[in-house]
């Protein structure tokens, strides 16, 4: 839409074209000429190593636009990589949402500032990424929300995300007490922004995650999928549909473009719900009596 790219994004792609000018020793635009197996030969590498599909997808992507860009401004006359093929991204696993059992047992066990980022990113469906960018003057008492900016959504748009109201109170509480800037100036002091950060982010907060997972006797994977802070964000969508959501408020909580989107990578059906269901329609007349 015209917008510059964002940090995260731009700093990946300048770090994918690092790696393969450092692993292909490329030095000018003449080196690229007949890169294409050798291009191949990385990705198929990656892949042993065990890197998820869309992982090595963009890290090609890296390549193949840099290379369609030299050719748009006339560098080139030709991309090199026109014959890459495509790159499976199916994923090994999927994501699942947490129940609600779960979810206690979880803010039972973690400490108070990742309780909070918890009930954060499960109130809200925003990324690790966006938590870290919300400030304190985000939180909107009045609405009862956080205001969204297009300089760090992933989608790019301005927003505004509801909260629950007790929530909205913890948060500002959290912040205004200055335990958010203190924890970021002992364990993350690299952090920009400190002082004015709403919620507490970790460096890594998927492998924090993981040690509370373990604390509350709650698997990583299962039969359902694997569980990370990425797959916080399908316990929110998942909780707004069984609170009752319909598919066109869901698709807008989850700040999707589309609702299949919504749907089928984000939202979970529950086998308890799914057996529930089955008992009400069972229950509207189809085996009431004279049907025995």
């Amino acid at each position: 839409r015209g917008g510059p790219w964002g940090k995260v994004h731009a700093d990946k792609k300048q770090r994918h074209l690092r790696l393969w000018a450092e692993t292909l020793e490329l030095k000018t635009l003449a080196d690229l000429d007949g890169i294409l197996p050798r291009v191949e030969a990385v990705l198929r590498e990656l892949h042993e190593q065990g890197r998820a599909g869309r992982t090595i997808r963009n890290i090609a992507d890296a390549m193949t636009t840099f290379c369609n860009w030299c050719v748009v401004r006339g560098y080139l006359l030709e991309n090199p990589l026109r014959d890459l093929g495509e790159i499976d991204t199916t994923p090994v696993w999927e994501r699942r949402a947490l129940t609600l059992e779960e979810i206690r047992r979880l803010l039972r066990v973690a400490p108070e500032h990742r309780r909070l980022l918890y009930q954060a990113a499960m109130l809200s469906g925003l990324r690790a990424g966006e938590l870290a960018a919300l400030t304190r003057d985000d939180l909107d008492t009045e609405r009862c929300g956080l205001r969204l900016h297009g300089e760090w959504t992933k989608n790019r748009r301005k927003g505004f995300q509801p909260l629950p109201d007790r929530l909205v109170r913890q948060l500002g509480a959290y912040a205004d007490a200055g335990v958010v800037a203190q924890l970021y100036r002992r364990f993350f002091p690299r952090f920009p922004d400190a002082e004015r950060a709403l919620v507490y982010v970790p460096s890594h907060p998927a492998r924090e995650l993981d040690e509370d997972l373990a604390a509350a006797g709650i698997p990583k994977q299962t039969k359902a999928g694997k569980m990370d802070f990425a797959a916080l964000r399908n316990s929110y969508v998942t909780l707004a549909a069984e609170a009752g959501a319909n598919v066109k408020e869901l698709q807008t909580l989850a700040r999707h473009s589309t609702p299949s989107l919504t749907l089928n990578t984000y939202c979970r059906a529950r086998d308890r719900r799914l057996g529930e269901l089955a008992e009400r329609i069972g229950q509207g007349g189809l085996l009431g009596p004279g049907f025995e």
